[in-house]
């Protein structure tokens, strides 16, 4: 479409007065040879701006008609794994033309951004639906309740573990300086599997009935341990059942419920910070370290834990922030 005439400042001045003396849009359009329409888009723009002048614009016009728009969020909404050059297809097929960047222009003012997808535990329908009851059966429970549950799990901590996030201050050319290069190794090198335990009171050591005596949680206490299947096997549930311990009934898949996994990140953080040398070296600072985050901490990831529970709700049983 050819770009129409505009009207000088003069007539859209005399649109203005001729409305403000009560003269209709037809009118007004037969007197000055102009369209109703026209006539109506300038009172408007008076109306909301309280000039006729045109304004300044930030840019180009937007290549993408709102209808359009509306096919790309539909399209990314129902498939947000969809890739820019799809959707520059699916708008040529319209009759539309736009480029890759236009999309993501497009997709940016809606409040859209491209992120790397978050790698979650496969929840398949049933661990959903268990979640999503252990969430709404525990939402009410007190503080106080939490406050008596022993968290227990196992990592895995690398002898380069954390390395790769590292960044370096460098000149273009000392790239392959040893101080600012990081050593890796094939399958990320030795490593060790660490289990450990906390509870409101502070961190644990790797031995459970110690641990528990040490941080002095009476009786009535609750042990916590996720279904991996050598929790589930016959052997440690029968050792369960002979030292009377109250076990809490977990959901499978559930790492994003289990406050420990904040604590893994502390622990794996210092560590690579110690730069341990070797396996023996590791397993040492290790247990330095984990003995060392504050039992304040420990306290603030239980008494928020009820947040856990409410973002579980809210995502239908389906993994979390945490």
């Amino acid at each position: 479409m050819a770009k129409t005439r505009e009207l000088c400042k003069d007539i859209r001045d005399k649109i203005v007065e001729l409305h403000k003396a009560g003269i209709g849009y037809r009118t007004i359009g037969k007197q000055l040879g102009e369209k109703a329409t026209t006539v109506g888009a300038i009172i408007r723009k008076w109306k909301k701006f309280k000039m006729t002048v045109n304004l300044p614009r930030s840019g180009a016009p937007c290549k993408i008609s709102p209808r359009a728009a509306s096919i790309i969020m539909r399209k990314v909404r129902d498939q947000p794994r969809t890739a820019r050059q799809d959707l520059v297809n699916d708008l040529k097929r319209a009759g539309t033309t736009v480029s890759k960047k236009n999309i993501s222009n497009t997709l940016h003012r809606h409040g859209l951004q491209s992120c790397s997808a978050r790698k979650v535990p496969l929840l398949k329908p049933v661990h959903v639906k268990v979640r999503l009851k252990f969430a709404n059966d525990h939402l009410d429970d007190p503080e106080e309740e939490w406050e008596k549950v022993m968290w227990s799990d196992e990592t895995k901590i690398e002898l380069f573990g954390l390395n790769s996030t590292r960044r370096v201050w460098r000149k273009k050319k000392d790239e392959y300086n040893p101080k600012n290069t990081i050593p890796t190794m094939k399958h990320g090198g030795e490593n060790i599997m660490l289990w450990e335990c906390f509870s409101a009171k502070g961190t644990g050591s790797n031995n459970l009935l110690p641990s528990v005596r040490a941080l002095k949680m009476g009786r009535g206490w609750v042990f916590q341990h996720d279904n991996d299947p050598k929790h589930t096997a016959r052997a440690t549930k029968e050792w369960l059942r002979k030292k009377h311990l109250k076990v809490l009934e977990w959901p499978s898949q559930s790492p994003d419920l289990n406050p420990i996994e904040n604590l893994w990140r502390e622990l794996k953080v210092r560590v690579a910070q110690r730069q341990p040398r070797n396996l023996k070296d590791l397993e040492k600072i290790c247990t330095e370290e984990w003995a060392k985050i504050p039992a304040a901490v420990c306290a603030n990831l239980v008494k928020n834990y009820r947040k856990r529970l409410i973002c579980v709700i809210a995502n239908k049983g389906f993994c979390t922030k945490y």
